[in-house]
Order: structure tokens, then sequence, then C-alpha cells
């Protein structure tokens, strides 16, 4: 089992559909983050309502002309030593409202930090194929995935509204999951600190 003390996380929920389960996966993520210690953010793409992506924050020449908002939120991102994504799969690929909401920020302010992936079905494979595209997309953004995935299948049997899990396999994969992510994201933070980072 992790065991944090004070990190900061960003929890990325991928999904703005009605009656999405990747909301009770996100609760779940948070309160076992938090339980472990950790300070979580979630960013959730209804609540933040970017619009589709037209101008990131580092195409702003003058910073203080980008919506306050993209400037709080990217703040948030440069402090977090780890991020969790929580995907689900639109047609066996990465949700749009995920990749836009990460597209927002430059690289740099995802740069040297893990990640972990944390992908979901209504079917068997719980979606594990968004996840192999997410490996891909956190690593060009400098936030390469730990190599534990937490994949959730039936998706809508696993928990309740409120992010309670139903089977031990929950528990279970997301410790598995933590345990990488903190240890990482430790490493990380102390090597930053003590040496900096490439420019």
């Amino acid at each position: 089992m992790a065991t944090g003390d004070g990190l900061k996380i960003v929890l990325f929920l991928g999904t703005v559909r009605d009656g999405r389960n990747g909301l009770r996966v996100a609760k779940f993520m948070k309160n076992k983050l938090e339980k472990t210690g950790h300070q979580v953010t979630l960013f959730d793409p209804l609540e933040l309502d970017f619009p589709l992506l037209k101008k990131p924050l580092q195409f702003y020449k003058d910073r203080s002309e980008a919506p306050a908002k993209l400037i709080e939120c990217d703040k948030i991102v440069q402090e977090a030593d780890a991020f969790v994504i929580v995907s689900g799969e639109y047609n066996n690929s990465i949700p749009p409202p995920l990749s836009n909401t990460m597209d927002h920020f430059p690289l740099k302010s995802y740069g040297f930090k893990p990640s972990g992936i944390v992908c979901y079905s209504m079917g068997m494979f719980g979606g594990i194929r968004a996840a192999m595209q997410l490996r891909a997309l956190l690593g060009e953004l400098g936030c390469i995935s730990v190599s534990n995935i937490f994949a959730i299948p039936r998706v809508h049997e696993a928990f309740d509204e409120d992010g309670v899990p139903k089977n031990d396999h929950m528990e279970k994969g997301a410790d598995r999951l933590l345990a990488q992510l903190d240890w990482m994201a430790h490493a990380m933070k102390n090597h930053r600190e003590k040496n900096g980072v490439p420019q």
C-alpha cells in the first residue's frame, strides 16, 4: 500500500457523458489517495468547461491575456508531484474531453513527474486499448506512466454512486498502482529538488 506524505496529485477525469461511470472511479481514487496522505485536486472537464482547444496556454505571448482559470489550473499542474488519469474508452481510444483538457497546458508543467493510468469500460477489457494510447500521450507530455495499469472491467457493476467499491479487486488494483506511483513520485521529487531539471 502506498504511504503518502503530502504529495500533490492532480487527478484528471476524462468523461463528460451523461450517467458517466468515470466520476464514480474518480471519487474512489481520490478517496484512496487522500487516505494515504496525498493532497488531491480533481480536474473534471465538465466542471472546468474548457473550450475545444484553439489556444493552449503556451501560445499566449502575454500570459496575462490568458483566461484566469487556465493560469490557475496550470499553476496546480506545475506544482503537482504526480498525476492520476481516470479514462474511459471512446471508440477504442482516448476520450476527447481528456486530451482536450490536458493539451491546454505546456509540456514543462508536466515534465519529470510520474503518472498512473486508471482505465475502465462496461465490457470485459476494462478500457485497456485507451490505456495503451495514453502511455504514448503521457510520455510525450513528459509525465511517463508507471508500469502498472489499474483496469476496471464492467465498471457499472464495480462502484456505487459515491465511489464505494463493490468487490476486493478494486482495492487491490488501486493499491498496486498507487504503490508504484508513490515510490516513483518521491524518487522524482527528490531528484528534482536536488538536481533541478534539464532545460
